[in-house]
């Protein structure tokens, strides 16, 4: 945790192995598997229950080199109705889970400049949507999001994917 300008800041990681290593289409869902997938769990992003705060930076790395897709993460403050699935078609957003909607990140295309993982990086001065404001539910601390892909992408292996959410806490 750090402290700028008296603001809490936080880091929030989430990894996940995802499941397929083949091509993903446009708009499908990454997620940890395509029969019993997962939200993305971004626990304590609220300094207390019903927290709220405002998403100042994220991050998305693969573990992978030459992965370059564009990314968006759909976030809630509830688990969302939305496909989970990996390789799902893509069903964020849907008019049953609009309470709950925080809003989403947009992420430009991920680069490989032969370290060994590719990265992208939303922040405010990118077209990301940040800062994004967010608010708890009322009995959690957490926010949960759906990763999916915008682009057609090749995962050559079962590959950890990350994303890290810099958050400004109240």
């Amino acid at each position: 945790m750090a402290t700028i300008e008296g603001k809490r800041l936080v880091t929030v990681t989430t990894t996940k192995a995802l499941a397929s290593a083949s091509a993903y289409h446009a708009e499908d869902v990454l997620s940890e598997s395509a029969s019993a997938g997962t939200d993305w769990d971004f626990d304590t992003v609220g300094k207390v229950n019903g927290g709220t705060g405002y998403i100042v930076k994220a991050q998305a790395i693969c573990e992978t080199t030459a992965v370059t897709p564009r990314l968006t993460l759909f976030l809630f403050n509830a688990a969302s109705t939305s496909a989970v699935n990996d390789h799902a078609a893509n069903t964020a957003l849907v008019h049953a889970d609009l309470a709950n909607y925080i809003g989403k990140i947009d992420f430009g295309a991920m680069e490989d400049l032969g370290t060994g993982d590719s990265e992208v990086v939303a922040s405010p001065s990118t077209t990301g949507n940040l800062p994004l404001a967010y608010n708890c539910a009322s009995a959690d601390d957490a926010l949960y999001g759906i990763l999916v892909t915008r682009d057609v992408f090749t995962n050559t292996a079962t590959n950890d994917m990350t994303i890290k959410l810099v958050v400004e806490q109240y």
